[in-house]
């Protein structure tokens, strides 16, 4: 459930075609963090995220051995085009810390959509993973993007649980036997 947050914080926070996608979102647990698209403010706080994300979580993320991400990174996902491409912010109760984050980028006929999550220890096992990607998933289908799809490392065991049970549907990446597509039909 979004909850939608004030015009003034939709103005200071998310660029204007999007404010509608900000605002206070409730786990399934009822943890409740709030929501955002990424700006490029955040590109510091988004670096301190990646510092406390664990080594396994980081090298799921991007699919490579990384231990900090280069400024030129940080930088793609903040400061980016907003019409293939956007990047979801989760923060804790108090809006000072990044929980996680969510980028979603499509194909440039808004067809196909990647997405990938990436979540503080601390914050596991709350429901944050599963409640923010059903946030992307229907900002996705609102832009008719109809086919969201992530590719997950096989020893990514929880992200890959919890795509299944979404509904996700599970295919052998082509290019790579240690990679796992899965694939869910939007709408």
């Amino acid at each position: 459930m979004t909850r939608p947050i004030s015009a003034t914080e939709d103005d200071l926070i998310a660029p204007r075609h999007v404010p509608q996608w900000s605002g206070e979102l409730v786990t399934r647990t009822g943890f409740r963090f709030l929501a955002r698209p990424a700006v490029p403010a955040d590109e510091e706080a988004l670096g301190e995220f990646f510092a406390v994300v664990s080594p396994d979580d980081l090298r799921f993320r991007f699919l490579s051995s990384v231990r900090n991400l280069p400024p030129g990174q940080l930088i793609a996902m903040t400061d980016f085009d907003h019409r293939t491409t956007e990047n979801f912010l989760a923060f804790d109760d108090d809006r000072s810390v990044i929980i996680a984050t969510a980028m979603l980028a499509a194909d440039t006929g808004l067809e196909t959509a990647e997405v990938a999550l990436a979540i503080r220890p601390d914050f596991k096992q709350l429901g944050v993973s599963w409640t923010l990607l059903e946030h992307v998933a229907r900002f996705a289908q609102a832009k008719g993007i109809k086919t969201l799809e992530s590719i997950e490392s096989r020893d990514n065991h929880e992200a890959i649980e919890l795509e299944r049970e979404m509904g996700f549907e599970t295919l052998a990446c082509p290019d790579d036997p240690a990679l796992l597509i899965l694939r869910a039909t939007l709408g």
